[in-house]
């Protein structure tokens, strides 16, 4: 008798399971977009994006997670733990070829569309003896925090040069708010970033009275830093008046933000998401000013990884001539 019982409720259950699949109450998809760290661009970014995904996409669920940056978001989408993330183009490269910090741990990275550029920015000021970029050797140069993506480039950088920074520099290895206030009180004569324009911490810098802040140009370096790591690297300009005090422009090293999944993300998922993001831009401009980057003309041009097929489908729809 109990079994009798048990069997026809069992059967009401599996029915009205049924019946909630059937009116689509059951087929809510949840996405984890991995982003940065709160004081980054990512994270921000990344929030206004799962926010405009579940509000515009039918069925869909997003949400923005706080992580490390670059290198955990592509770990844990390769590990299935993330379905997006952000990323710099460098950091996605190692991934997909299995090398650097990925060397036991290879990800199928598919780029759903390029985002916004990292500017690699030299800084120096007047009365160093710095006037362009040679004129780093023997001076005191912070090249970035340990172990940082600025570090990383901007090693890549010396390289190009023909420099060793524990030879050929007094290194310093300091972030950007650090390094405003060393070369503030002469104890360092420049130091590389990586970030947006304008970065708060130079344009404290440069507002600072007494002081006038100059960029260095160092886009003849990018052929050769491509020929040995890839095609990461693109020229780029910050113009004059970035900064105050800032009176020509400077020819600097762009390394694109990219979002990204894995081989494994359905067609239709991946086309809505860029489809939404594109369509709904001007919300991502009022969360965060660096979404107005966000540009068709630079979907061809921003990432050396293969596009997802789904995203491909919809850039080729909007006019974009697609590798």
């Amino acid at each position: 008798m109990f079994d009798d019982r048990f069997r026809v409720a069992r059967a009401a259950l599996i029915g009205l399971a049924l019946g909630i699949a059937s009116t689509g109450w059951a087929q809510t998809a949840r996405i984890s977009i991995t982003t940065g760290g709160t004081g980054g661009v990512y994270y921000p970014l990344g929030g206004g994006m799962a926010n405009i995904l579940s509000k515009y996409v039918p069925g869909l669920s997003a949400t923005a997670e706080v992580t490390g940056g670059s290198v955990d978001n592509l770990r844990l989408i390769g590990g299935g733990k993330s379905e997006v993330g952000f990323s710099m183009v460098d950091s996605a490269w190692d991934a997909s070829k299995g090398q650097d910090k990925f060397k036991d741990a290879k990800v199928n990275v598919r780029t759903l569309m390029v985002l916004y550029p990292n500017r690699m920015q030299i800084v120096t000021v007047e009365g160093t003896g710095i006037s362009k970029l040679s004129d780093i050797r023997g001076k005191r140069v912070s090249t970035g925090s340990a172990g940082s993506g600025v570090e990383v480039v901007a090693l890549r950088v010396l390289e190009a040069m023909g420099l060793d920074p524990k030879k050929d520099l007094k290194q310093e290895r300091l972030g950007a708010s650090e390094s405003a206030n060393a070369i503030k009180d002469r104890k360092i004569d420049a130091f590389f970033w990586i970030g947006g324009v304008p970065t708060a911490a130079l344009t404290d810098l440069a507002a600072t009275p007494g002081v006038k802040m100059k960029l260095l140009d160092l886009a003849e370096y990018a052929d050769a830093m491509n020929k040995k790591y890839g095609p990461l690297y693109a020229k780029g300009t910050i113009p004059a008046n970035s900064y105050p005090g800032q009176d020509k422009p400077a020819e600097i090293i762009d390394v694109w933000n990219i979002l990204v999944t894995d081989d494994k993300m359905s067609d239709t998922m991946a086309y809505n998401i860029v489809k939404t993001l594109f369509e709904k831009k001007a919300e991502l401009v009022a969360v965060h000013k660096e979404a107005e980057n966000i540009d068709l003309k630079n979907q061809a041009v921003g990432s050396p990884l293969p596009f997802h097929p789904g995203a491909k489908k919809y850039l080729e729809e909007r006019g974009v001539k697609m590798p």
